[in-house]
């Protein structure tokens, strides 16, 4: 019976480490996948050229976006 127990112990631990490379793997994979990449970066200066926004343009704006947080 102790036997057993140390055979299904064993292979235990092999399918936790089995488990834990893969993670790893995982892991690796999407880091790559979220690296920058060699683009060119696109600078969004003076889009809102010639725009003018008013205190009310913040207001409303203030107003919209937390509406739904409360007082």
């Amino acid at each position: 019976m102790k036997q057993v127990a140390i055979k299904s112990t064993v292979d235990m631990l092999q399918k936790i480490e089995t488990i834990e490379k893969e993670v790893m793997d995982l892991k690796v994979s999407v880091l790559k996948k979220l690296a920058p990449t060699n683009k060119k970066v696109i600078s969004l200066k003076g889009i809102l050229k010639n725009v003018d926004i008013t205190e009310e343009d913040i207001t409303s704006a203030k107003k919209s976006l937390y509406s739904k947080i409360g007082p």
